[in-house]
């Protein structure tokens, strides 16, 4: 359950990212707002996952003897990922205007999802609950998407990068593990 809980608290990491962004653009956060921000970003969260374990449930039967590979090459790439976008982003592209409407919130928390099917794929080899996964990662995206909105404005973008960069430590890190445990190292 822990490494379910931390595979969740990094996947939220770019949603947490987005929405201290957004957070940096209101002059008062409103409790709705905050609603919304968690509802999409965590409902997307918890969708996609389970998206990804079902198409690889379809070919896991071709794929089982290098399942290993697959999940740390995901985590790796997706926590690879997670840590050049840190690095990449300025801050003109954080300081759009926020809006919460479903045209402004549905391409941010599908772009936020996608790491979140690459992970549900490494759930069906894993043999990871996938509906329970999906509850925690959805309910921890959308925390952590709310708290962003708040520490956004009050705090500016100051936690943005760690916030991020840290949770694609994580990911690589969680990658290693499964490699290591399946190649019976520890």
């Amino acid at each position: 359950m822990l490494q379910i809980l931390l595979i969740a608290v990094s996947v939220s990491m770019d949603a947490f990212a987005v929405a201290v962004g957004k957070g940096l653009t209101v002059r008062r956060v409103r409790a709705l707002d905050a609603l919304k921000t968690a509802l999409w970003f965590g409902g997307f969260q918890a969708l996609f996952p389970i998206l990804g374990f079902f198409t690889a449930s379809l070919f896991s039967r071709y794929v089982t003897a290098i399942d290993h590979w697959i999940i740390v090459g995901l985590l790796a790439f997706i926590g690879a990922n997670m840590i050049r976008e840190a690095f990449g982003e300025d801050e003109e592209n954080a300081r759009e205007t926020a809006k919460f409407d479903w045209r402004h919130m549905l391409p941010l928390a599908v772009a936020c999802s996608i790491d979140a099917f690459a992970v549900g794929v490494s759930f069906a080899f894993m043999e990871a609950h996938v509906w329970a996964s999906a509850a925690v990662i959805g309910v921890t995206t959308g925390l952590f998407s709310a708290a962003g909105l708040y520490i956004g404005r009050a705090f500016g973008a100051r936690w943005q990068k760690p916030a991020q960069i840290a949770g694609g430590v994580v990911l690589i890190v969680i990658g290693v593990k499964v490699l290591v445990e399946h190649l019976g190292l520890i």
